[in-house]
Parts: structure tokens; sequence; C-alpha cells
């Protein structure tokens, strides 16, 4: 892996991020509320999880986790599509410019990391921001099929999709 694929990974997650925000922004205030039967509830509930990992990556690629491993944003501090979009496009911002500065060789270098759960674990960079894209594809997903369920589907979110869009 190399510091032009992550890119180009992050970039995907920023766009299907933007797909599935754009959908949600169509939703009435009942709709985006709603409790849900996923594992992180309804669709605010999902959508926070989703931009919380994305934070907490973060965090921990930089060294400045929080030391309570527990920590978690709250879903009521996102009242609306639009609050959550705003702290969303705040952190894609730092999430790229972090991107912008890695080096292949840093991408290689090994991270010491506490889970959600309390466990420990040494993963290289690039896996641990592989997997960030794929945790928030996962999580997507569920957001995807909440939304056509409410009749507001984000559309094909593939990473084909995106790969066709971007080199047209």
């Amino acid at each position: 892996m190399n510091t032009h694929d992550i890119q180009l990974l992050c970039e995907y997650n920023r766009w299907a991020n933007a797909c599935i925000l754009g959908a949600a922004a169509r939703l009435s205030e009942l709709q985006y509320l709603a409790p849900g039967k996923y594992p992180h509830g309804g669709l605010r509930g999902t959508l926070v999880h989703v931009l919380f990992a994305e934070w907490l990556w973060r965090q921990r690629w930089q060294g400045t986790a929080p030391a309570d491993h527990r920590y978690r944003f709250q879903a009521e501090d996102y009242p609306t599509v639009a609050s959550l979009r705003r702290r969303w496009v705040e952190e894609e911002n730092h999430l790229l410019a972090f991107i912008a500065a890695l080096s292949d060789q840093k991408l290689e270098s090994e991270l010491d990391y506490t889970s959600t759960e309390g466990g420990r674990y040494r993963r290289r960079l690039w896996e641990t921001m592989a997997h960030m894209v794929n945790h928030g594809t996962q999580h997507r997903s569920e957001a995807a099929a909440m939304l056509t369920e409410m009749g507001h589907s984000p559309g094909d979110i593939d990473l084909i999709v995106f790969f066709n869009e971007v080199n047209r």
C-alpha cells in the first residue's frame, strides 16, 4: 500500500459519505431521528458512529486518542443532518491534511492502539487506514438501506462507481 492508494481510498470515503449525507438531507426531522433496528440504532446513530470512528482512528494515528477507550460521540450532539454534516466536513479536512503529510515509509510503520472494547493491538498504519474506510463502507450500507426504505436512496456508492466518476 502506498500514499497514493490511501489518498484515493480516503477520497472515496469522503465521496461516499457525501452521497449518504446528501440523501439524508432530504429527510424529515422525524425520519432522521427515528430509532432503528440496526446495531447503532437509526440513521442518526449509525452516521454518528461512522463519524466517531473516523475521528477516533485519526486521533490514534496522531497519538492523541482519548485515554478512556470507552469514550464515544453522542448522537444527541447532532440534532440535525446539517449539524452532523458540518462536523463531518471539519473531520474530513483534518483527515485529508493528515494523509497529505504521509510517506510510504510511515504507512508501513506500526501503530499500537487500544480498541473501544479495551483490547491492545499492533497493526501497520496502512492496515488501520484501510480498515477505517472498510468500516465506513459497512455502516454506509446500513445507512443506505435505511435511506432507501424511507424513499431517499443515496444511489450507487460502490468504489468502482467512484473510480468511474473521478476518472472520466
